[in-house]
């Protein structure tokens, strides 16, 4: 997937320059971090730690990259691939909310002291 690799190696090397029509500067890197996005989805819907992590690295190192490349950087094509990234994101933020939601209720579960039914009827004790 546009040479970005989760194998832990952090070979991932972002693009610089200025956007061209063979991928490279802002168009190059927001494939990259579209890329990357699909591939944290991944290993979110496995529960894959090392991948999660590379991923992590992966945003980081590019949204650095691009951090110096402002709207008015972008052609209509790279302004779709940063609206493709960030909808990826906001995705992939949902599920991390939701796993993180689903562990405090398991948490929560255990520690809470098991009750079973017990009719609290005031009138006939």
């Amino acid at each position: 997937m546009s040479g970005v690799s989760h194998t832990g190696d952090h070979s991932a090397q972002p693009i610089i320059g200025n956007t061209d029509s063979s991928g490279n500067g802002v168009s190059g890197n927001l494939r990259q971090v579209i890329a990357v996005l699909e591939q944290e989805r991944q290993a979110l819907a496995t529960l894959d730690a090392d991948a999660l992590f590379e991923a992590s690295h992966q945003k980081q190192t590019l949204c650095e990259t691009l951090q110096p490349f402002g709207a008015d950087a972008l052609d209509p094509q790279s302004r779709d691939l940063a609206k493709t990234a960030q909808a990826l994101n906001d995705v992939n933020r949902r599920v991390r909310n939701l796993l993180a939601a689903n562990v405090s209720a398991r948490l929560e579960a255990l520690g809470s002291t098991q009750h079973t039914y017990v009719s609290v009827n005031k009138a006939n004790p």
